[in-house]
């Protein structure tokens, strides 16, 4: 994959290699002096836009809302004063996560194979939260001196290129720096995987989880992937030593016991991405099944299973199954979504409005539930409605492509062309494709010619996104 520029990537190594003094400079030093908090969110999220351009992506709005929703709850009880965080969902099934200048968390589905409890896959993004917490990106470039924020888009390319899969590039110009500067980068990088670890394993607890989970699950991969010749992603971003392991189960055991181990709503997310990345639905219907011949009270498993039904066109089968959960727990918004897709596969589009419309009520604000009634009314044909609940659903996720592809699609389908081309253009912008987003502004300025206050609008977009173009290549340079 051609990301990024290889020069980038080498600068990336470079800039990891300073002189390093023993003890970790403190928060409120003169890091931001040299990076500002504000400069790193607008680099962040300017790199952010050529990632999603790059790699593909888990759209599931349920697993969205999950990692946004537990993200933020550790978030809450952290010390990271800035809480603009956006996500990334990467379509992967290799274990990894990173954190990225200017609160960007990125997520593989892999996490989700890998993390058995909800507080092994919460330690692994409290880990992330805590680099950005303890702003390990600006404290790098101040360990070097000479750094100006450019040389920052730099360390940024070789996060984006390892979260993208191209480690081998990144390893390949590690090998090719000198001795002294690959030990200097490693004693710093470890260093900053310790501080992280530390500050997770503190708002593990203060989150409710028992921080156990963190050393666990460090100490199962360095077990698992101990004779790999290519471990994952993570664990070369991320490396586990026994002693890092060792130091962060110290750590967790200074807590009492008694923290949340897991919830099934994890569990359920656990089933959803299993399911994507299994061969076939039946496959996964199989283990799903062995699963509860094991355990017939494994809740997740029936739920896994009866999404393998409806996507194997075992309509019966999942109504079942279905049925049995939602007897269970009558409000659950997984199981009432699964049954509102089971109903409109089997073309009870009644059925399945009628279930969203109670459950909207229940949770007026589920983004996953509003996303469901859009999907429903497209399907009923009633296109301007749909439009409608896409305009309102903008407002609480403006900088989400996924919106406004199919706001696109649907201002299409409603007949507004214009808004058609400015929605195109909003979604070309936030996957860093600056020139057909500015392409799409003009066929919008050329039908709103007799329209002077919109065209006028359309011009000063137009503007900013060329502004934000320049500022990106300025960059890439």
């Amino acid at each position: 994959m051609n990301l990024l520029r290889p020069t980038l990537l080498t600068l990336a190594c470079l800039l990891a290699s300073p002189a390093i003094a023993d003890d970790l400079p403190s928060l409120g030093d003169s890091s931001s002096s040299i990076v500002s908090p504000e400069q790193e969110y607008q680099l962040g999220r300017a790199w952010l836009s050529m990632l999603r351009g790059q790699v593909s992506q888990l759209n599931d709005p349920q697993l969205k809302d999950f990692v946004e929703s537990s993200v933020y709850r550790l978030a809450e009880t952290s010390d990271l004063h800035d809480h603009r965080l956006v996500f990334i969902l990467i379509r992967d099934p290799q274990i990894n996560a990173f954190a990225a200048p200017g609160g960007i968390i990125g997520v593989n589905g892999g996490l989700f194979l890998y993390a058995q409890s909800e507080a092994e896959y919460a330690g692994v993004l409290a880990h992330e939260l805590g680099h950005l917490t303890q702003r390990h990106f600006a404290r790098g470039i101040e360990a070097q001196q000479k750094m100006q924020v450019p040389m920052m888009a730099a360390m940024l390319a070789g996060i984006i290129a390892a979260a993208a899969g191209a480690g081998d590039a990144g390893m390949a110009t590690i090998m090719s720096t000198q001795a002294a500067a690959i030990q200097s980068q490693l004693r710093f990088s470890r260093q900053n995987e310790q501080e992280a670890d530390r500050v997770g394993v503190v708002n593990l607890e203060r989150a409710g989880y028992d921080p156990r989970a963190m050393p666990n699950m460090f100490e199962r991969m360095a077990r698992q992937y101990r004779y790999n010749k290519r471990p994952p992603e993570f664990l070369l971003t991320h490396p586990v030593t026994e002693s890092r392991i060792a130091d962060t189960r110290n750590r967790a055991e200074q807590f009492p016991q008694g923290g949340r181990v897991d919830t099934l709503r994890y569990q359920l997310m656990r089933a959803r991405v299993q399911l994507t990345f299994e061969e076939t639905p039946g496959i996964a219907g199989k283990r799903f099944r062995a699963m509860l011949d094991d355990d017939p009270t494994l809740d997740a498993a029936r739920y896994g299973l009866a999404l393998a039904q409806i996507k194997n066109g075992q309509l019966n089968e999942a109504r079942t199954s279905l049925q049995t959960l939602l007897g269970k727990a009558p409000n659950d918004v997984s199981y009432n979504l699964a049954q509102i897709d089971l109903d409109i596969t089997s073309n009870r589009l009644p059925d399945a409005q009628q279930r969203a419309q109670r459950l909207l009520k229940v949770y007026p604000d589920n983004y996953p539930l509003k996303q469901s009634r859009i999907d429903l009314l497209l399907k009923q044909n009633q296109a301007a409605e749909a439009q409608k609940a896409l305009e309102e659903l903008l407002k609480s996720r403006p900088n989400d492509p996924d919106v406004w592809y199919q706001v696109a699609e649907t201002r299409g389908l409603s007949g507004d062309i214009i808004g058609l081309h400015q929605a195109r253009a909003e979604y070309f912008a936030l996957v860093a494709d600056y020139d057909q987003a500015i392409e799409q502004l003009d066929f919008a300025k050329r039908r709103a010619i007799n329209n002077f206050p919109l065209a006028s609008r359309i011009d000063t977009r137009q503007k900013e996104m060329l502004e934000q173009q320049r500022m990106l290549k300025q960059l890439m340079r």
